[in-house]
């Protein structure tokens, strides 16, 4: 038997071992998009994510268990911008669950409605793992998650529209808390308007864009390649020129590359994450992981002042 068959079998023999639930069984690719589901969702869902807040959601490891949970699903969360596109799709595949295939009612692509940033003229791997729908990373940008947010309470109320009201009210005391700390964040991060930052990847453009940071320099060469001896050398030079004094680096990217950068250079490296739970304090919490990256990139700053 074929490794994709054992797990649709597997996926299929359990389909009666699961208790009934009257709530919404929601699953969501990686963290963020499961914290938004259970700020909108309440005890009306339930949610599942298949991620994990330190793993490279790149290069998610594809395991039966994620078939067996996509089955049972009646909504799947996706960024739907290629960020899961090298692992999602045998996934979904394998759990032959009409009610998440693409177009479905179930099936929610987190990027509609939103304006991606770099885009490609053209797709060229030469350049790097580029995405053709645009940077995958928008949840960085509140605004994206309220988005998002609103996205999510629209396909709850079609799926269970007894329970639509609890959604809207759920919605709107997420965003009337997000659009209280955002303002908390601008405020926060006003004085250092117009300072660069490092960063790994290009994660952090959104969030750049929004607080009027800059985020132009990475330690990856391209998109998806690791650090070079002297891709670093220009990296340094260039953080040396420009008087750049902060790293930032993920769970799941090399503390040490970015350590040694920071050493040679004078900067400070800043523990930041994507995902809540990937910081302490953040677990299922996207307001919390944006206040804690906020406050941890704002001390970097301090530290160098």
């Amino acid at each position: 038997m074929s490794f994709k068959r054992f797990l649709t079998a597997a996926a299929v023999a359990s389909a009666s071992a699961l208790p009934a639930s009257a709530a919404l069984r929601v699953v969501a690719t990686t963290p963020e998009y499961g914290a938004i589901a259970t700020a909108v969702g309440g005890d009306k869902v339930t949610v599942a994510v298949l991620a994990k807040p330190t793993e490279d959601p790149h290069f998610v490891d594809a395991k039966p268990s994620h078939i067996v949970t996509l089955n049972h699903a009646d909504v799947l969360i996706e960024g739907g911008a290629e960020l899961e596109v090298g692992w999602l799709p045998p996934l979904t595949d394998g759990a032959r669950n009409t009610k998440i295939n693409a177009g479905a009612p179930g099936r929610v692509r987190a990027s509609e409605g939103i304006q991606l940033l770099d885009i490609p003229a053209a797709l060229d791997r030469s350049l790097g793992d580029l995405h053709a729908a645009g940077n995958p990373h928008f949840m960085m940008d509140p605004a994206n998650g309220r988005i998002v947010a609103e996205h999510v309470a629209t396909v709850f109320c079609q799926l269970d529209a007894a329970s639509c009201a609890s959604f809207k009210g759920n919605l709107q005391a997420f965003e009337e808390k997000l659009d209280a700390k955002t303002k908390d964040w601008a405020a926060a991060l006003a004085p250092y308007k117009g300072r660069p930052i490092v960063t790994y990847h290009p994660t952090w453009k959104y969030f750049a864009a929004r607080f009027g940071l800059v985020s132009e320099l990475y330690l990856e060469p391209k998109p998806g390649i690791p650090p070079s001896p002297p891709h670093l050398a220009e990296v340094m030079q260039a953080m040396n020129d420009k008087k750049i004094k902060i790293v930032l680096v993920e769970p799941f990217q090399s503390r040490k590359t970015a350590e040694a950068v920071a050493d040679r250079t004078g900067a400070t490296v800043v523990d930041v994450c994507q995902f809540p739970g990937g910081l302490p304090g953040t677990d299922r919490d996207y307001i919390a992981l944006l206040d804690a990256d906020v406050k941890a990139i704002v001390a970097g700053f301090e530290a160098k002042k």
